[in-house]
């Protein structure tokens, strides 16, 4: 049984920004980006080494790395849609296209920027299709320049197959291996993948399960990764309850400011209002309806 997500960011870079398999890397891009003349070899720009086991840099889990024309690839893998992800995938992609100036450089020099995400995660939903590409376009169809492209792989979006289905397109094959991997058998998934590139990526999984180091650090950023989400979903539910907190002071101040009037007192000024405790509000409130009563007895 495969114990290793291929999702998990770690696992990920060990599969797709490994120097000891730019075979997967390759293959993997040439499923993604589909391009005329296929991509034949990438230099991984930051692999990981065994001093960052301990760090917890994140910045160290993209896959950086540059093909044999010199595009820049940028891959990252999200297990939850995180905010704001689309102007997070254009700003990397057009850093590493502002990188690549340097004083007395021209813009004929860029090379195309090229960020792919995958993403555990519907980011898209009312597009049915899991594989969306955005360049620069015109409405139309009329490309400015092809400098700039950003990929998105929504996981979730994948219908699976039956049993009896093969899976010929392979970027279907990679997404299937993404979702299916773990908790599968090497042989259960060779027997629907049937690249042979896939029982090299089968074999950076259970590689990591094997290595002491590696399979301590995967299992790290699992628990970073439930204590990330567990710290959002703590942030969010404050929030709501502020949020709620804030509506029914709100409606308390409008209320004392109401019988303020009706009483013909000086309205308190919302300021003031704003800072008292919520108890000092409905304290206020009492005693102006108590008023109010008296006056209408």
């Amino acid at each position: 049984m495969i114990e290793i997500n291929p999702t998990v960011d770690f696992a990920c870079k060990m599969i797709l920004g490994n120097p000891k398999h730019p075979s997967i890397t390759v293959h993997f891009l040439n499923s993604v980006l589909q391009f005329a003349s296929r991509i034949v070899s990438v230099e991984i720009v930051d692999p990981i080494v065994p001093q960052e086991f301990d760090s917890d840099k994140l910045s160290i889990l993209d896959i950086l790395a540059i093909d044999d024309v010199d595009r820049r690839l940028n891959i990252e893998v999200q297990r939850t849609k995180i905010v704001a992800i689309p102007q997070r995938l254009t700003y990397y992609a057009a850093t590493q296209l502002v990188d690549q100036i340097g004083k007395g450089d021209t813009y004929r020099q860029l090379r195309p920027s090229i960020g792919i995400c995958i993403l555990n995660a519907i980011l898209f939903p009312k597009q049915p299709d899991y594989h969306q590409a955005f360049r620069l376009r015109t409405q139309r169809g009329l490309e400015l320049t092809d400098c700039l492209e950003i990929h998105t792989l929504e996981l979730p979006k994948y219908a699976g197959l039956n049993d009896n289905e093969n899976l010929d397109d392979p970027l279907d094959q990679w997404v299937y291996f993404f979702r299916n991997a773990r908790g599968s058998t090497r042989e259960l998934l060779l027997a629907k993948l049937k690249d042979p590139i896939f029982e090299e990526a089968i074999g950076v999984l259970e590689m990591i399960s094997r290595t002491p180091d590696q399979r301590r650090f995967y299992d790290a950023r699992l628990k970073w990764e439930l204590d990330e989400n567990t710290r959002i979903q703590c942030a969010l539910e404050e929030g709501k309850a502020e949020g709620k907190a804030e509506g029914k002071a709100e409606e308390k101040i409008s209320q004392i400011r109401a019988l303020q009037g009706i009483l013909g007192e000086t309205i308190s000024d919302m300021e003031g209002l704003q800072s008292m405790k919520m108890e000092a509000l409905d304290e206020s409130i009492v005693q102006l309806q108590t008023k109010l009563r008296n006056r209408l007895s």
